[in-house]
């Protein structure tokens, strides 16, 4: 109810205005395509596609790379998306124990990657750390970098970059999986490549400060990002990425820490080379189990204006889907134009954990299909 009330006001400004949503900003318009599994994450005992997180996407030279994620990242690789290697094989970070030969606290899941001219690969992980509420298994997940030299099989673990405030955290809560943190991200690098986005998902204690949210790291600190990234906040890049505060670009209308919940959560974007802006999709949480609602689009030309995006377009109902799962993305098709999940055409493919049976097509205001 909150968030149609919300949603609705915004609309009425855009009428009073003289224009309509639907006449001022793009489209996506979901149709039915032949259905297509991602490799995923290879698990012997599971018989369909297991993907736990977005799937990060890049290309070397002719091949192009995709990793998903559960715990830690498998990747896979071939000619386009149609033709990727199976099974994804595991990879592995530098520090999967201590120096006292203790495990790594807590998974981490490759949310987003970026392929730098001179061949490195960095990226960055979604981390769920154990002990944080005692007696339970709730988790608070914060943002770590990483860069690999062989696309992705190795990865050189650079530190945490995002992290919410200590005191934020809500043991008490009656959601199913975290406590506070930030996580459920994906980054793009904007066209000047000046600057890094995060597109963060944020469960303060504090519903101000929840929903989704963004940061930024200027391109030149991505060897040594601790400490270099910056959170929005009150209209400006002021908040630290460890332990700042942020302004959330969606807020959330109703808490995460309720049996009720109304918020959007787990951003996937890119830039479209059709529509010369950059999309997102969003999941919408509706109870303290995460149960879908539905897919929406927001859009914006510009990532420097953090308050630019569209009011969020619901293109897919919970309905529509195979179990109500998580994480829609996009991944473009053109393999000459080496799309990706952080680049796409007026068609590309919608996928939702992993699974496609959809084509979305991006139309420019007045555009027909």
């Amino acid at each position: 109810l909150h968030r149609t009330i919300l949603w609705t006001t915004a609309a009425a400004i855009f009428a009073m205005a003289g224009c309509s949503v639907q006449e001022s900003q793009p489209r996506a318009v979901v149709r039915d395509a032949e259905r297509y599994e991602l490799p995923g994450v290879h698990k012997p005992d599971r018989t369909s596609v297991y993907v736990d997180c977005n799937n990060a996407a890049h290309w070397d030279g002719d091949t192009m790379y995709v990793f998903s994620s559960a715990g830690r990242p498998w990747r896979t690789h071939g000619p386009d998306l149609f033709n990727l290697s199976r099974p994804s094989v595991v990879t592995s970070y530098d520090n999967n124990k201590d120096a006292q030969g203790r495990p790594y606290n807590g998974g981490r899941w490759i949310e987003s990657t970026y392929k730098a001219p001179d061949g490195n690969l960095y990226g960055w992980y979604h981390r769920e750390p154990g002990g944080i509420c005692p007696n339970t298994r709730l988790t608070a997940p914060q943002v770590g970098a990483v860069v690999s030299t062989d696309n992705g099989l190795n990865w050189r673990d650079l530190g945490i970059v995002l992290k919410a405030p200590e005191d934020s955290l809500f043991c008490e809560t009656p959601n199913k999986y975290f406590a506070g943190g930030n996580g459920d991200f994906s980054v793009i690098l904007d066209n000047h490549k000046k600057y890094f986005y995060f597109f963060i998902s944020t469960y303060n204690n504090d519903v101000k400060e929840q929903g989704v949210s963004i940061a930024r790291m200027a391109y030149a600190d991505r060897d040594d990002p601790v400490g270099k990234v910056f959170k929005w906040h009150n209209r400006s890049w002021n908040e630290p990425g460890i332990g700042g505060h942020v302004t959330p670009i969606f807020p959330a209308a109703v808490t995460w820490h309720e049996p009720v919940v109304d918020a959007f959560w787990g951003a996937s974007v890119h830039w479209n080379t059709h529509l010369k802006q950059y999309v997102i999709l969003l999941n919408r949480a509706i109870d303290k189990n995460w149960a879908q609602e539905g897919v929406y689009v927001t859009f914006n030309p510009d990532l420097a204006r953090p308050d630019g995006w569209s009011e969020p377009v619901k293109i897919l109902d919970a309905a529509q889907l195979e179990a109500s799962k998580w994480y829609p993305q996009v991944i473009g098709i053109n393999a000459q134009a080496r799309e990706t999940d952080k680049l796409a055409g007026r068609v590309a493919r919608l996928l939702v954990a992993g699974i496609s049976k959809w084509e979305v097509v991006f139309l420019k205001p007045g555009e027909e299909l």
